[in-house]
């Protein structure tokens, strides 16, 4: 018997991607939407968030659709209540946040996602971060090409700490503090790290709390979720207690940090350098003072982004889709009580 499937995916996680990796699954009939992200921010959608793509379109492309793959089309209720076919959708994200689960489990609808697409991309470009932070590279770049000389950069006072013998703290032990650990200590340097969730292993030390972490370390680098227990958590308390020229690091999600305290530890030289992906609002307002803050590194919250995270995420999901065809358990279901009401 031959199921229906869309494929919506966007110019990231191509429709493509999603087709090869469906090779071979089962019978299927394939249909496909693109959504404009990255090319357009994505946003709310309805009751969700971070999502691309209106109800409208999403209604029409899952009429009679049994399996949705997709990275950020919303699964609102609206579109539930239109899509009575609808069975599975599947997320090529770390988290369904462009999905009412609530919703979803009413309607009969398991919800499945790909932890750990985007691991080794973020731990890379968090290192990248840290050097291009330390190192001014940015910054003495641009000057470069503009035609200034900055030999003043060499001064003592001026340059900033080698990796190697330094103490990095890592706020965030998973997939992705993980690998940020491996390759710190592959530079030499200590890792402490604050999680109370996480088991611990590798190459690094556990400390009891966020203060002893941010006091004893020369880099702080944060890979926690975002929660209201996270919201805020490191803000002007947290970045006085950081040794002076320090240096913070976030390439995880904008809420955990108060970005007007860091600009004031940045201008009074509590903090040497700060490198962030993410932010509070995006795209980054023009008025924000971290476009006039010393010292700051910024990137478009593309951390995660590279070939093999879009391919993963497809590979991911249509591994879900196989478990579902052939009646086994979900590895990665967001709203597993689903199969419990049916």
């Amino acid at each position: 018997m031959t199921t229906r499937v869309l494929a919506a995916g966007d110019h990231f996680v191509l429709n493509r991607l999603f087709s090869e990796a469906l090779e071979g699954v089962g019978d299927l009939e394939i249909s496909e939407l693109t959504l404009p992200w990255p090319v357009e921010p994505f946003g709310p959608v309805a009751e969700v968030r971070e999502a691309s793509g209106g109800e409208e379109e999403l209604i029409e492309a899952l009429r009679g659709v049994e399996i949705c793959l997709t990275q950020m089309a919303p699964l609102t209720e609206r579109i539930l209540a239109a899509s009575p076919e609808l069975r599975l959708f599947c997320v090529g994200r770390g988290g369904p946040v462009n999905a009412n689960l609530e919703a979803a489990t009413r309607h009969g609808v398991a919800v499945c996602y790909a932890p750990g697409r985007n691991a080794t991309a973020t731990a890379e470009h968090t290192m990248g971060m840290i050097l291009a932070a330390i190192r001014r590279i940015p910054a003495t770049h641009g000057e470069l090409v503009s035609g200034v000389w900055r030999g003043d950069y060499y001064t003592y006072d001026s340059v900033g700490p080698e990796l190697e013998g330094a103490t990095v703290g890592l706020v965030g032990y998973g997939a992705i503090g993980r690998r940020v650990a491996r390759m710190l200590a592959g530079f030499g340097a200590r890792v402490l790290v604050f999680d109370p969730y996480a088991e611990l292993d590798g190459p690094a030390e556990r400390v009891a709390s966020l203060e002893e972490l941010l006091s004893r370390s020369l880099v702080v680098s944060l890979h926690a979720r975002a929660t209201p227990e996270t919201a805020g958590m490191i803000g002007a308390r947290q970045l006085a207690v950081m040794p002076g020229g320090s240096v913070l690091v976030n390439c995880a999600r904008g809420s955990l940090v108060d970005y007007e305290a860091v600009c004031d530890a940045l201008e009074s030289g509590q903090l040497f350098a700060a490198a962030f992906d993410v932010f509070p609002e995006e795209p980054l307002p023009k008025d924000s003072r971290l476009l006039t803050a010393p010292n700051v590194v910024m990137t478009p919250h593309l951390a995660g982004a590279s070939k093999e995270t879009a391919g993963n995420a497809a590979r991911i999901v249509a591994a879900e889709v196989g478990r579902y065809l052939r009646g086994e358990p979900l590895a990665h279901c967001a709203n597993p009580e689903v199969f419990r009401l049916s």
